[in-house]
Formats: structure tokens, sequence, C-alpha cells
């Protein structure tokens, strides 16, 4: 990443956060700490509304609006490809969003303006799950659900959950949760669903998808690369 490009990055991973510290902010940005402290003092000096205090992190003066983003050329192409990707596994209302969002910028970029992607997606063996819509919908809105759950071997049970996340593993979704029954952190094939319905019941204290992921091994890289994906439906801390 260029120089210029990372301390636009470092100002929009800023707005709309309370603090942020230079650890996560390294993490985020695959360069060490020291990096980003020579970052800060450049913005500093060049009149960024920024504000810092030791062992509390930075933030960003309230009505900051970055400057216009540009898209390389490589980013349009990944971009291209994951919308490609979403429309093989995702649900349709998500895989009709990737389509929709790719044809806005091939209108306003023109023909001329992309490179066409040498990077397809086959469609998957099987279908995303029926299902899929209504959990990524329950992680968005923090509602429980009533699951009727087939395991591997084929026992069936009664479940209920607070959704916390949906995970593509190449073939199959799967749904991390807190289980109310097991008073524990699980994860459950979406494809194993047979039926779910939404529960009316308060979302438990302190359960969290980094929670989950630390009890699933994940290292910090991972878990502060998924937490600075808050804001998409797919995780939801």
């Amino acid at each position: 990443m260029r120089r210029a490009d990372r301390l636009l990055q470092i100002l929009l991973l800023l707005r709309g956060r309370r603090r942020t510290t230079a650890a996560q902010l390294a993490a985020w940005l695959e360069v060490s700490p020291r990096t980003v402290y020579r970052d800060m003092a450049d913005l500093l000096t060049s009149g960024a509304p920024l504000n810092g205090e030791a062992g509390e992190g930075y933030w960003l003066e309230a009505g900051f609006t970055p400057p216009p983003i540009s898209f390389a050329s490589e980013e349009l192409a990944a971009l291209e490809a994951g919308a490609r990707m979403l429309a093989g596994c995702a649900d349709s209302d998500t895989a009709a969003a990737a389509s929709s969002a790719l044809h806005k910028i091939h209108a306003v970029l023109g023909s001329s303006g992309l490179t066409p992607s040498p990077l397809f997606v086959p469609p998957l063996r099987s279908p995303a799950p029926t299902v899929l819509a209504e959990l990524r919908r329950a992680c968005e809105q923090q509602q429980c659900l009533r699951l009727q759950y087939q395991d591997e071997a084929g026992r069936q049970s009664a479940r209920e959950v607070a959704p916390l996340g949906l995970f593509f593993w190449g073939e199959h979704w799967t749904l991390a949760a807190w289980c109310l029954l097991r008073g524990d952190y699980r994860h459950f094939r979406s494809d194993r669903i047979q039926a779910l319905h939404a529960a009316n019941l308060a979302w438990p204290d302190g359960i969290s998808l980094d929670a989950f992921l630390q009890q699933a091994g994940a290292g910090t890289a991972s878990r502060q690369r998924l937490q600075q994906q808050t804001s998409q439906p797919w995780h939801k801390r």
C-alpha cells in the first residue's frame, strides 16, 4: 500500500470509532506500531482533526468528512471477484445486492474503466440453504432464534440461540452462536437446520463474536481483522 493511501485508510478506520489504539491500526494495516506513530505525527502536522491520549488511543473530531475515495483497478477487480463469489454461495438477497453494486460501478466508470477480471466462480454443487437469509437478518438485529437441528449422526434437537455471525468454509455455511441450552458458544451447520423461528428472549449479556473466536482458538490478528468488519451483516459483536 502506498503511504498516501495508508494515511487515508487511517482516517477512514478512525471515522465512527470512539477510540482506536496504534496496535489495532498496525494489525489492520499490516504495518508496525512505529509506522503508525510516524503516520499519526504526519497527519497531525498536516492539520488532520486528530486527537490522542497515551493508553487511550486515537480518535477523530466530530463532523470530519474524508476526501472522495477512488478505487485502483486491482481493487475494482477484487470487488468484482467478490461479487461473483457471493452470487455463487450467499443467499439470494445478498447476491442481488452484490450484483446491483457492480452494475453501479460499471455505470459510473463505463466499460473502459474496468479491466475484465480473469477470476470466475462456478456455481456450487448445492445452492445456499434457504435459512441463510433469515440467519443473516437475525445476526444483524440481535434476534434470538429457536432452531430444530439435526447433527451429523441424524439426531434431532431443539435449540435456543443468540446468533453472532455466519462463516463460509468453501462448501458449507456455519452459524456461530451462544446456545442457551448449553450455556456456551456453539456453531451449527446451516444446511442441518431443519426449521427456525424468532424467539422472544432477552439477548444474553456479555456474549460476543470475539469471545467465540477466542474459545475456538483464533489468533489475535484473525480476531482483529474480523473486528474491522463489524459493520458487515455477517459479523456482529
